[in-house]
């Protein structure tokens, strides 16, 4: 696994779900805040994302996609509203039951709105970077993975499709791998992208992720990657913010709560796949972690949310 990879699935629950949405006229809808990511994509026209808590509009034309990572409330509407209207928007949910239709007419504006499920007890740090809004223009010959993405759930959602149950909950979450490759691409202020780009760092991460349970050493790691211990722990503690071996540690446990979340492992087989020797061993470690044993962790991810 590399660690985009890794950083996604170890929050990503569930399947996404998704609502193309056609309207016209003025309009302004509300959606809440969401413990998860949401996301929008335009599909035809233009709208306006307001974002909670003040930020500034963002204007949303056809083939631009909007991620919202941290499930930040929002506004979506048919131009810059001000603060009165806000606060008079429909809920986004009394559109899709019908309280309050989305207003009728030819469809000016078609928006794709869905959500991921996330869990955020043990967020990656890539993924606690991205910003609370991530805005990624159309924009000719720019990410045409994302494009493609784009074009391939325009045509899906909605359109009753034999094997639609399949293709589109898959589609979404190519979409959010595209989304994040792109803001990584753009991205200058976030430190990740750096970590990544970094032939040191990177080629650390990637045999950590690659083979956690390998009994790790710090000399060992800067063989692998073919520098000096000193060299090593100074690159990788300076861009990642945790020493080699301290990070081995999160990143194994980390691995062992979504093992905990999504197998019905036993513990032993577990602690043999995140690089403990005994059940014991990850046991003591995970309850200093998370503060609780592996067994209530458990319990505790399979009650319905």
């Amino acid at each position: 696994m590399d660690v985009v990879s890794d950083a996604i699935s170890a929050v990503r629950i569930g399947q996404p779900s998704s609502n193309r949405v056609r309207v016209s006229g003025t309009w302004c809808t509300r959606l809440t805040s969401y413990d998860g990511a949401g996301f929008h994509v335009v599909l035809e026209g233009a709208c306006w994302l307001l974002p909670d808590g003040g930020g500034p509009p963002v204007t949303l034309g056809a083939g631009d996609v909007v991620l919202l990572p941290h499930g930040a409330g929002h506004v979506i509407a048919d131009s810059p509203v001000d603060a009165a209207a806000v606060e008079r928007a429909i809920p986004f949910e009394r559109w899709l039951d019908g309280t309050d239709a989305a207003p009728a007419g030819s469809g000016d504006v078609q928006v794709l709105c869905g959500k991921y499920r996330l869990d955020r007890n043990r967020v990656h740090p890539l993924m606690a970077e991205l910003p609370q809004v991530v805005h990624l223009p159309n924009r000719v010959g720019v990410h045409p993975e994302l494009r493609s993405a784009i074009d391939l759930l325009g045509g899906e959602v909605g359109a009753a499709r034999p094997g639609a149950c399949i293709a589109v909950p898959s589609l979404l979450d190519l979409l959010l791998v595209y989304m994040i490759r792109a803001w990584m691409e753009e991205s200058t202020t976030g430190a990740w992208p750096g970590v990544l780009g970094d032939p040191v760092a990177a080629a650390a991460l990637r045999a950590l992720h690659t083979d956690p349970a390998a009994p790790w050493t710090s000399d060992r790691l800067a063989a692998e990657v073919g520098v000096s211990r000193s060299t090593l722990t100074r690159r990788f503690t300076t861009l990642v913010g945790r020493a080699p071996m301290a990070y081995l540690t999160w990143w194994r446990l980390t691995r062992a709560a979504t093992l905990l979340r999504d197998t019905p492992d036993p513990l032993s087989a577990i602690a043999h796949h995140v690089g403990y020797g005994t059940p014991y061993a990850l046991s003591h470690a995970f309850n200093r972690e998370f503060g609780t044993t592996p067994g209530r962790y458990r319990e505790a991810a399979a009650r319905p949310s």
